[in-house]
């Protein structure tokens, strides 16, 4: 470019960011192929903005140059960091695309970026993203690409002087460029269109391509910003008729996202191990980094793969089932499920028991089920993690035995993950009345503990054994004021007896009823000493009868 400081180049990114987040959304509500999880436009998303995010890195105070960084390193540094950013499908062709372009860029030293660079550019980029593909399918963002990139050139081809001399100003050189992408983006939107007639999975739901749709809103965003003014117009498209079209990997539960650093690494050998595991499989990168992309029931067989072949980093696991009924539901509301303004942090906590699920929920958390022991696996905490609309995320393990699997989690994903130590439900949602959305997560942590240190906690269950110091039997009602059993007997002078305990200095106890208690909700509140207000909730959690806490 004619003018060296990176800026210049960081806001034609921006701008492409900028436009399809407008259109995130809608991308998203396309997306039926090869998965309906209804995140191709979130994935596009993050990929752009770990383009940004490396630089404003190499940028440093704004002020370093194109020359003194070098266009090799920019170009090596924006083409990693969209492949470690990458997520998805989409997220994972689109850092190809990337990765592409920039290896023609650097190829060409010291050559002034004009329509003939950037044709070369685009056509070197469809090149790298079908052959990151084991089985490419026409009707997708590749054919998209692959007819934008045709279409330059071949406009190209006609032009009386394609090339820009050395000397050209900055307004000529971005208005030349801007006329070709102009013309490859009108291709983009008639190749969107095709489409479903490529593609029975499009034609069925009654969709276009929604990979290929975001590309056409990306390269809309670079015409804008290039000519400082509105991007072209683009045609709006509706979503889709079906959220559970029938294809190849209905059956898989997993979308599994990774990196791996190692030294002299080639992404073929590891391809026939992860289709043993699962389907649409993606594995790209460099010699020293690769980023894989797998569906399957079984993560940890798929991480497996690559275990002595270098250090595996950036792990993101997404429930697809879950995803898809998620995408049907909003599909559904007459709202078109439009979101608000993104939160800065959001919140994970680990459940049992479908009241308890919607406690929770209520108070803006997403709920993962732990079932009737309260133990997930580490990988149904990273896909909690991953739903959370959030790219910071506040744990709630709700349970000592949960706590080691939720730290395993924050460690492996790529969001800011913390985890407050909650050991009980009732706990977390004394954590969670404390989350505030727009507090940095760090904050949130900080909050969320303090109100957790601020409670006291109780329960009564009925004992699974007899007692070994003879106090009570199997059957019979155990009560805990904390972990240390201070009651045992009948349900009844038991639950008087906790309450009792906990009411010292307290202004209100709640306690949350589990599955069939033996007293009703008016038995538990006549029991309170007088003067406590009870609040009464249904948790219809299985090991305990009652749980209880004090504030």
């Amino acid at each position: 470019m004619s003018d060296t400081n990176l800026l210049r180049f960081r806001s034609v990114c921006e701008s492409a960011l900028a436009q399809l987040e407008a259109r995130r959304q809608e991308v998203n509500d396309l997306n039926v192929f090869p998965v309906a999880d209804g995140d191709t436009g979130d994935n596009m998303a993050l990929t752009l903005r770990a383009v940004i995010d490396e630089l404003d890195r190499l940028a440093g105070d704004g002020e370093r140059t194109i020359d003194e960084i070098g266009r090799e390193e920019i170009v090596d540094s924006v083409a990693r960091a969209a492949l470690l950013g990458a997520r998805g499908n989409s997220g994972v062709i689109l850092s190809q695309l990337i990765r592409g372009a920039a290896e023609e860029l650097v190829s060409r030293p010291g050559e002034l970026v004009d329509p003939v660079l950037v044709g070369a550019a685009m056509a070197r980029a469809a090149d790298r993203a079908y052959a990151s593909v084991r089985d490419p399918a026409e009707g997708t963002i590749l054919t998209v690409v692959r007819e934008m990139a045709h279409r330059v050139a071949s406009d190209l081809a006609h032009l009386p002087t394609p090339r820009l001399s050395p000397e050209t100003d900055s307004e000529t050189q971005d208005e030349a460029i801007a006329e070709v992408l102009e013309r490859a983006v009108e291709a983009g939107q008639q190749s969107v269109l095709r489409s479903p007639e490529l593609l029975s999975v499009l034609r069925e739901a009654g969709v276009v391509d929604a990979g290929g749709y975001g590309l056409t809103v990306i390269f809309a965003g670079i015409v804008g910003a290039l000519r400082g003014d509105a991007p072209p117009e683009l045609e709006h498209h509706a979503p889709a008729r079906v959220s559970h079209p029938q294809h190849e990997s209905s059956t898989y539960r997993y979308c599994v996202n990774f990196a791996v650093t190692g030294q002299e690494l080639a992404p073929k050998p590891f391809i026939e191990a992860l289709e043993e595991v699962g389907d649409s499989v993606l594995v790209v990168g460099l010699s020293t980094t690769l980023k894989v992309h797998v569906h399957t029931d079984d993560p940890a067989a798929a991480t497996a793969v690559f275990s002595s072949a270098g250090e595996i980093s950036r792990l993101d696991v997404a429930d697809m089932r879950e995803q898809i009924e998620e995408r049907g539901a909003r599909l559904g509301r007459p709202d078109n499920g439009a979101p608000g303004r993104a939160a800065t942090t959001g919140a994970v906590a680990v459940t049992s028991g479908s009241g308890m699920r919607v406690l929770f929920e209520g108070l803006g958390v997403h709920a993962v089920d732990g079932g009737p022991t309260l133990n997930p696996s580490t990988y149904d905490v990273l896909a909690a993690v991953h739903e959370v609309p959030a790219e910071a995320v506040v744990v709630l393990p709700n349970s000592a035995n949960v706590r080691m699997a939720a730290e395993h989690a924050a460690e492996l994903s790529d969001k800011d993950v913390r985890v407050v130590p909650t050991r009980s439900p009732q706990a977390g949602l004394a954590a969670a009345v404390a989350l505030d959305p727009g507090r940095d997560p760090r904050d949130n942590a900080e909050a969320m503990t303090r109100a957790v240190e601020a409670m006291r906690s109780g329960a009564v269950a009925r004992a699974a054994r007899d007692d070994t110091d003879g106090r009570f039997r199997a059957g019979e009602a155990v009560g805990f004021v904390g972990e240390e059993i201070v009651a045992w007997g009948e349900p009844e002078a038991t639950l008087r007896a906790v309450l009792g305990e906990l009411a010292t200095d307290a202004e209100l106890l709640t306690c949350i009823a589990g599955e069939d208690p033996p007293l009703d909700r008016e038995h538990v509140i006549a029991l309170a000493p007088d003067g406590i207000e009870v609040e009464c909730k249904q948790g219809d959690q299985p090991a305990w009868w009652w749980l209880l806490a004090a504030e």
